[in-house]
């Protein structure tokens, strides 16, 4: 049993043929969902999704692209919005200093807003940090000491060293397909060494296709190859690799139901 900790099911390259996508996914041993929203225009599509299977559940959030569009969301909007007995994650949210589609002091005051809820809700934050490791490590640090809340790196691709501060903070960290790439042996030194009991895998599809499919769009059951591929960097078993993520899974997104 595998679990994609990270797609977003309503996306392009997906939305078109999203019941065979998740049927195939099935049959690859997936069986469960995480239904990802980045911004508030989202949130009504991914929970409706959510609401017609009981392997698939939704988060609610703004991405740092979208932080300027969302000045004005307010607190009481992601704080009701939480509540959705499908919703088992804020975001994701975070900071991306790649692009810089929004204002960096604006991605900034929404991802702390997004740690509140997540600090107020106990449901854990799902975070994206693009060139952003100093500031995201900052805040993050920051923000625990205020009072602690559950937290994942989702697609980690950063440094060893935010690597080690992330975890010391008790977040986890989840592998996207960008692990398999012949240009990632940096990440593939890190995965193997991650604790087991710290350790997610997700596809973020429709985007970045794990190998052996490159070039075409990503899709849920992909999670499988990427899982595989950790598996034999770390000298595991695929099947103890799935347990042990799976099990990782339900105990940081504690209302899911297994």
């Amino acid at each position: 049993m595998l679990i994609d900790s990270h797609c977003h099911l309503e996306y392009k390259g997906l939305i078109e043929d999203q019941q065979a996508a998740l049927e195939r996914a099935r049959a690859n041993g997936v069986q469960g969902f995480l239904n990802i929203s980045t911004r508030r225009s989202e949130w009504d599509q991914v929970i409706s999704t959510a609401n017609r299977a009981a392997d698939i559940w939704a988060s609610v959030g703004i991405h740092p692209h979208e932080a300027d569009a969302h000045a004005d969301l307010g607190a009481d909007a992601l704080r009701t919005a939480a509540a959705n007995p499908r919703v088992i994650g804020i975001g994701e949210t975070g900071l991306d200093y790649y692009y810089d589609k929004s204002d960096r002091e604006a991605q900034k005051a929404l991802f702390r807003m997004h740690i509140g809820i997540a600090r107020e809700t106990g449901l854990p934050i799902i975070i994206h940090t693009r060139d952003a490791e100093d500031d995201t490590a900052a805040i993050l640090t920051e923000e625990m000491a205020k009072g602690s809340f559950p937290a994942l790196i989702h697609c980690f691709t950063a440094s060893a060293e935010f690597g080690r501060t992330v975890l010391d903070l008790g977040i986890t960290i989840s592998l996207s397909g960008i692990v398999t790439f012949k240009n990632a042996r940096n990440l593939q030194e890190i995965a193997k060494h991650l604790p087991a009991d710290r350790l997610l895998v997700e596809t973020d599809s429709p985007f970045l296709s794990p190998v052996p499919h490159r070039g075409r769009p990503c899709e849920p059951a992909f999670v499988r190859d990427t899982a595989a591929f950790i598996a034999n960097l770390r000298g595991e078993p695929l099947e103890i690799l799935a347990q042990s993520t799976t099990r990782n899974f339900f105990a940081l997104f504690t209302k899911a139901t297994a």
